[in-house]
């Protein structure tokens, strides 16, 4: 029990690290190319920067629930973006997902 537990902080902690790193070479590049300059705006953005680490835990760690749960507020935060890029189909395929991924989440928990 403890080994995972050892090896679930050896993710995280490994997470958090890239996550630093990359924000670290995001800001550095930003100073020495401004991104807005060369039409990347939204690669600063502070909305993004919650992507950027959903993202990460996804990739690094094990255990994915953090980075869904990263990905979930993201997608919660930035509802007008979704709702503006799905466009029309928003109406019908948001309350589906959202639906879905309830119906997912409540049968992995009672499993």
């Amino acid at each position: 029990m403890s080994a995972v537990k050892a090896n679930n902080n050896q993710d995280t902690y490994k997470a958090a690290a890239v996550t630093l790193i990359v924000f670290g070479i995001l800001y550095l590049a930003d100073k020495l190319v401004h991104f807005a300059s060369v039409g990347l705006p939204w690669v600063m953005n502070k909305d993004y920067f919650l992507l950027y680490t959903a993202i990460i835990f996804l990739i690094f760690k094990r255990d994915k629930s953090v980075g869904l749960v990263l990905a979930g507020l993201w997608l919660i935060l930035n509802f007008d973006l979704i709702t503006a890029l799905l466009g029309t189909m928003s109406a019908y395929l948001l309350p589906l997902v959202l639906l879905l991924a309830g119906i997912i989440l409540y049968w992995l928990a009672t499993r």
